[in-house]
């Protein structure tokens, strides 16, 4: 069972709710809606349904959290959010997953406080799948923690590496270090620090670090995880979604410049399909917060029914993994190498 924050986003609740029952209908999942009741009511009515459809239940939330409502507070005074109320929902035990397009800092700073980090990790992180020339790659962090130790990286880079395992069906995923060159003594004191960490675990087999990969790599296939501080990570996200929609827009103008490009086009289409649908977030969904002890994704603010149907599978595919569990049974060989580090 999928929990749903119906309130949450630019497009709630008619595109949540509409993406939340073609989840239910279309690939048999349970989902809980919580929200303001009449409003996901007259939302389902828009939609052309007379009853909830079987698979799908309502849990009143009176309160909604905005955008602009301070995240540290927000989940601590709107206690009767829709928000609020998943993340109890799903502390509790009435669903699998949570999936929310709301506020991201309000989602960390919930999960966080309500679900709780798995024992032992010291910072969720945002874990989004990024497509490449290889295929693609697992970023963490990219935007949850601006402010890193090496201590958090090092957890980022197992954490990512138990993710890429599962998710991309991958043994021994190569993690890398995001810096701007690759030697070991590039970058901030942040970058060489986490690096002797990652290089640690590397060397004791518990991960299979590469070292450090420049941005550019990571889009050629230099790595299937790639280690961020969250400010650097999310410039990262934010750049690669930027040149994705130029490189789209520019081959669309090429195309219908002229007759000549209009009949090339149409040679071409059905690999401009494939194109598109791998350069489409709505297809992925949503993003993965890992280190808490349930499953949360973050789904895109301004996601539409595609890519909120996408982010509740994502949800279930994440909980099937069991990835909270195992990053609990291998805290010990994070713990002893930052403690190691600690000491030196």
């Amino acid at each position: 069972m999928i929990i749903v924050d119906a309130m949450g986003g630019d497009n709630a609740p008619d595109e949540i709710v509409r993406g939340s029952i073609n989840a239910a209908t279309e690939h048999g999942l349970d989902v809980v809606l919580a929200g303001r009741g009449e409003d996901i009511l007259r939302a389902i009515e828009r939609m052309g349904l007379s009853d909830l459809p079987r698979g799908v239940e309502i849990v009143n939330a009176s309160e909604v959290i905005g955008i602009g409502d301070d995240p540290a507070t927000a989940v601590r005074i709107k206690r009767d959010s829709s928000l609020t109320v998943a993340l109890s929902l799903l502390r509790d035990g009435r669903g699998d997953a949570l999936v929310s397009a709301g506020s991201t800092g309000a989602l960390l700073s919930g999960a966080t406080l309500i679900v709780r980090r798995v024992r032992g990790i010291k910072r969720a992180a945002l874990a989004p799948y990024i497509p490449n020339t290889a295929g693609g790659f697992i970023l963490v962090d990219c935007g949850a923690n601006i402010e890193c130790s090496p201590e958090y990286m090092l957890q980022f880079g197992f954490m990512g590496s138990f993710y890429a395992e599962h998710l991309l069906k991958i043994d021994s995923p190569r993690v890398g270090l995001l810096n701007n060159g690759a030697e070991r003594t590039k970058g901030t004191a942040l970058q060489i620090g986490a690096y002797e960490l990652l290089g640690q675990a590397g060397l004791a087999g518990h991960i299979n670090f590469t070292g450090n990969v420049e941005a550019k790599e990571a889009m050629t296939g230099a790595c299937d995880v790639l280690v961020s501080d969250g400010f650097s990570g999310n410039i990262l996200l934010k750049s690669v979604e930027g040149t994705a929609t130029l490189v789209m827009s520019e081959l669309k103008k090429v195309f219908l410049s002229s007759f000549k490009s209009k009949l090339a086009a149409l040679l071409v289409k059905k690999d401009m399909s494939a194109l598109r649908q791998k350069m489409n977030p709505d297809v992925i969904g949503g993003t993965a917060l890992l280190g808490i002890c349930k499953p949360v994704i973050k789904a895109h603010g301004a996601s539409k029914a595609e890519a909120f149907t996408s982010a509740i599978l994502q949800a279930q595919k994440t909980y099937e993994m069991g990835i909270a569990a195992r990053l609990e049974e291998n805290m010990a060989q994070m713990k002893v190498l930052a403690d190691a580090e600690e000491k030196n």
